[in-house]
């Protein structure tokens, strides 16, 4: 369809923009204009004006502008063809059509809508009559208020076949197949009505208009929650339950809260988090997941503390990895055991769901914690096989920059928890001795003083020692002839610290090389380099040929390569940020000679000589240039 300036301009001058916006924002006459508390900003003050002649808002204190369309877009949360259609459908307009066939399907699409429509007042009417009274008693011990009731369109469909069939005759027996509100066993039966004795909702998609329904059971039977089938209007994958309200409500707040079910939504609503939504049936989506993106860029989602409820998280998790990019992620909330959000709200109020929210972890958080609960971390085996499920975990994430930052925190937090070794740490002291025979001075004001003397001042580059500068040149020597491993390990190599200048110039023009294409065979990346210094050096380098970093210099397996250079990438870059936490932990001792203070400064004394050890095991594996 094609959408000429003149047609949205006539759209924008038949719609009042302070009708549209005062349907969900109080607003007031001021002389010509109206004015109101801006929605898109927390103010006590009105700031935000409206000008129905010239058809715009704007917020003098967030600086918030826009007409009507913008409104739909930013406030509701609405594509820009949906804000386009369901103003021209209050302003009696036409949206253009792309072609005849577009224009039919629009046209099924409104009977199939209107068929939802007139079952909802259905579903609604039944409620308040004689068959719903043990659906209003169901409700009433759930604490469900009439405003509640009302504002998510509560209903009851009786349990026959075919009163819902017969009181929407009028629409024909496909049509009200087809929306999923009666079932067609197998063409030659009678259809029946699908849903029967339950308490029903309607499903809205983000203008609100009603597209599919969920049943609860009254009494007993199976399945206890029954919703439509896919239909025309209502694929489950790309739906969230209550996201015509939560849309708008979370650019209030700043958050989507999202939870296990529509009555778990519903009692957040009522509670006061008007930001819930709910998959409907199915493990969130990845269709579902972008969507909440759409609305803010860290949703939090929220599950029972059981184990359904976590295995349910980390399918979440699992399934956002690949969609991963820069400042979009998930979090995730954990309830109290045996809770829902309902049970929660009723014991300890609204406060308690607002901790729970505000204790929400990170992402990474939850799959690191989830991996080392998984299986015993006793021996060796069992250590490797946890690095080689975060391994797959970061290697699942699409985004070359999440997928190294979630690597290296992975492998960070793998180093913490095996090699940093505690069981050196001094004990406490007793008379001014430790346990082990270490012993403290005083000096002359009567200070404790370390047993051993402090660290240097100042971190070293790398490359400072012999055996650096051996293990250094090895890891040059390896990329020059692999070049296709610069870029996998181009973030950790761009923050090394190399205090060679010759050296460090010759890894700054690799990794430069390495963002073209021709980088990826050995002689394109020498002719790169050009004729000079560093052509000699890589040269030299290559002729030596005795180090890969691998007990077997002449091996050709790309995951052996790859393993290896990791491992001594991250090795080098760890040796500065060794020296410099040596440095603090030892400014902080002399400035406070504490137990706590000289135990931390042990601890990194440990982690460093473990590191040096390593730097050596790797340089000596074979001879290097």
């Amino acid at each position: 369809m094609t959408l000429t300036p003149q047609w949205l301009d006539e759209l924008r001058a038949r719609t009042s923009l302070s009708t549209l916006i005062g349907k969900t924002v109080k607003v007031t006459k001021a002389g010509r204009e109206y004015k109101a508390c801006c929605p898109f900003h927390n103010e006590k003050t009105p700031s935000f004006t409206i000008n129905d002649e010239k058809g715009f808002y704007h917020c003098f204190g967030c600086g918030a502008h826009g007409d009507a369309i913008r409104w739909m877009t930013d406030q509701r949360g609405l594509p820009f063809m949906e804000a386009v259609k369901e103003l021209a459908a209050t302003a009696g307009m036409d949206v253009p059509a792309a072609d005849p066939r577009a224009a039919k399907r629009a046209e099924q699409a409104k009977g199939l809508h209107d068929a939802m429509t007139a079952a909802q007042s259905f579903f609604e009417d039944q409620l308040g009559g004689i068959d719903g009274g043990e659906a209003r008693a169901y409700m009433q011990k759930r604490g469900i208020t009439d405003a509640t009731r009302r504002a998510f369109g509560f209903g009851y469909s009786p349990d026959s076949r075919g009163k819902l069939k017969t009181a929407l005759r009028d629409f024909g027996e496909p049509m009200l197949v087809e929306t999923g509100l009666l079932i067609d066993p197998d063409g030659e039966r009678d259809t029946y009505d699908r849903f029967r004795g339950r308490l029903m909702l309607p499903i809205r998609d983000i203008r609100g208009r009603v597209i599919a329904f969920g049943g609860r059971i009254i009494g007993a039977g199976e399945p206890k929650y029954l919703n439509s089938p896919d239909t025309p209007l209502f694929d489950k994958g790309r739906t969230l339950y209550n996201i015509d309200k939560a849309s708008p409500a979370s650019r209030s707040t700043g958050r989507v809260i999202v939870v296990e079910g529509y009555m778990d939504v519903i009692a957040l609503a009522q509670a006061g988090f008007g930001e819930a939504v709910a998959p409907l049936g199915t493990a969130l989506t990845e269709h579902q997941i972008e969507r909440l993106w759409k609305m803010v860029d860290v949703p939090i989602l929220c599950f029972d503390g059981d184990s359904a409820g976590q295995k349910a998280a980390i399918r979440a998790a699992t399934r956002a990895l690949p969609l991963l990019h820069p400042g979009h992620s998930l979090a995730f909330a954990t309830l109290p055991t045996g809770q829902d959000p309902d049970d929660l709200i009723r014991a300890s109020g609204p406060q308690a769901m607002e901790a729970v929210l505000n204790a929400a972890e990170p992402l990474i958080e939850r799959l690191w914690k989830h991996e080392i609960s998984a299986a015993p971390l006793d021996t060796p085996e069992q250590k490797a096989a946890l690095k080689q499920r975060l391994r797959t975990i970061s290697d699942a994430i699409a985004h070359p920059d999440v997928r190294a930052h979630y690597a290296h925190e992975f492998r960070e937090r793998y180093d913490a928890l095996f090699f940093a070794r505690r069981d050196s740490a001094p004990q406490q002291r007793s008379s001014g001795n430790f346990s082990g025979g270490q012993r403290w001075q005083r000096d002359k004001r009567g200070n404790w003083k370390a047993p051993i003397p402090p660290a240097g001042t100042e971190a070293r580059a790398i490359g400072a020692s012999g055996m650096e500068q051996r293990l250094l040149r090895a890891i040059l020597a390896a990329l020059l002839r692999h070049p296709e491993q610069i870029g996998p390990h181009r973030e950790m190599l761009s923050a090394l610290q190399i205090g060679d200048p010759l050296l460090a110039q010759l890894l700054a023009a690799m990794i430069s090389a390495s963002f073209r294409k021709e980088t990826v065979e050995t002689q394109a990346l020498l002719t790169i380099l050009g004729q000079g210094e560093l052509y000699n050096m890589a040269k030299g380098m290559l002729r030596a040929d005795a180090f890969t970093l691998t007990p077997d210099r002449m091996t050709t397996d790309p995951d052996r390569l790859a393993r290896d250079l990791e491992e001594a990438v991250r090795v080098m870059a760890q040796g500065p940020e060794l020296e410099a936490a040596l440095v603090e932990a030892t400014r902080r001792f002399e400035n406070d000679f504490s137990e706590e203070n000289f135990a931390e400064q042990q601890r990194i004394r440990v982690l460093k000589a473990d590191h040096d050890r390593r730097v050596a095991e790797l340089a000596q594996s074979e001879d290097i240039v």
